[in-house]
């Protein structure tokens, strides 16, 4: 017998998609070690939009909270187009030096780079990035090995998201199943859903947010209410004023929908999920209040999560800015006025403040999911 040490062994553990990526570059570096660094972007198919997700380097990362619209980075688009990597092995003679992306990359003095799609049953989901100090190392030697390692590093990345959906899927569909219908319109929850990733980059730097904890919460911001499952008909579709004990009820829905989301979990076996706290603490806590004043807990400031602060910012402004059977939308500076009244009350200030810094954003999102009389 030969005693053999798999040297991707720590795969095989329970660990963070970014501390497994970073394992898998240090393999991939004992065979081709100018690999400098790995990095993945994640594709919206809706927005066409791609966002900077993980990267194995451990200096600070040329592109983060990054993202672009696909058509803004045609040669990234080519690949799309064709299905097809490509191999850039000179930076300096490479013809899309004008974007921000590339010179971003190109300031950090990484020479070459090979590109390869990811797909998941024929629909794309982003790219995979193999970035090297050195110029001219990407020979067929090289892809053939790095191809193998592409597709391995893929395959993680699906698997991940592919575990998101599932928990996102089994979540709205017990929804659907137990009371036939959503409280809330697919176009709230793609805007609201997208303002919460954008105030999340736009705290970024002063909250040291990383891009995979910034994309799990644009990912799970729209389970918010998912406890309003629990809550009877007569009392959440209610057309007027909830008395005392009717609101004391369906403030239950932060609780039910934290015990709701641990059950899935453990039923379906999702546990371990990355940053599944987000989920919890944004199902929990996004009616706490900064002076204390909300519910469940009653929690005051920096003890309510974060993410609970952002999504409940989004959540605010999106209900305002939308017409309801009871109410007709209110304009964007009205809303915004309100937030600002709310600030240092209610609603976290920095979170109110990322959201009114960004209203051409906002303003981008809210046209591109608008309502429509299916909702």
């Amino acid at each position: 017998m030969i005693e053999h040490i798999d040297t991707l062994d720590s795969l095989n553990k329970h660990a963070p998609i970014k501390d497994k990526l970073v394992s898998a570059h240090m393999t991939i570096k004992k065979s081709l070690p100018f690999i400098a660094r790995i990095a993945i972007a994640l594709y919206d198919p809706e927005t066409r939009v791609l966002k900077t997700f993980l990267h194995s380097s451990e200096d600070d990362n040329p592109l983060e909270n990054y993202q672009a619209l696909i058509d803004d980075a045609p040669s990234l688009k080519k690949i799309l187009d064709k299905g097809l990597p490509r191999v850039i092995n000179n930076m300096l003679t490479f013809d899309d030096g004008s974007k921000e992306h590339t010179r971003r990359i190109g300031r950090v003095g990484y020479a070459a780079s090979y590109t390869m799609p990811m797909f998941n049953d024929g629909d794309f989901l982003g790219f995979v990035f193999f970035n090297s100090m050195e110029p001219d190392v990407f020979n067929e030697q090289a892809l053939n090995q790095i191809d193998i390692f592409g597709h391995m590093v893929s395959l993680m990345i699906i698997k991940e998201i592919s575990t998101i959906k599932t928990l996102a899927a089994a979540l709205r569909t017990t929804g659907r199943i137990t009371h036939l219908r959503d409280p809330e319109t697919g176009s709230h929850l793609d805007r609201m859903s997208r303002y919460s990733r954008m105030i999340a980059s736009a705290l970024a730097d002063k909250y040291e947010l990383k891009d995979d904890y910034i994309e799990h919460i644009f990912m799970f911001s729209p389970l918010h209410d998912i406890g309003k499952i629990g809550i009877p008909d007569n009392i959440l579709m209610k057309p007027g004023k909830l008395d005392h004990e009717e609101m004391e009820v369906m403030k239950s829905h932060t609780v039910k929908g934290r015990e709701i989301v641990d059950e899935i979990l453990n039923n379906f076996g999702l546990d371990g999920i990355d940053y599944v706290n987000i989920l919890r603490n944004i199902a929990e806590f996004h009616h706490e209040s900064v002076n204390g004043a909300g519910y469940p807990s009653g929690i005051t400031g920096d003890q309510i999560p974060l993410e609970a602060r952002i999504v409940a910012v989004a959540d605010i402004f999106d209900a305002l800015t939308s017409k309801r059977p009871y109410k007709e939308a209110w304009t964007n500076e009205a809303a915004i006025e309100t937030l600002k009244q709310l600030a240092g009350e209610k609603l976290d200030r920095d979170c109110v403040d990322a959201l009114s810094d960004n209203m051409e954003e906002v303003e981008n999102i809210q046209q591109f999911f608008k309502e429509n009389i299916y909702g």
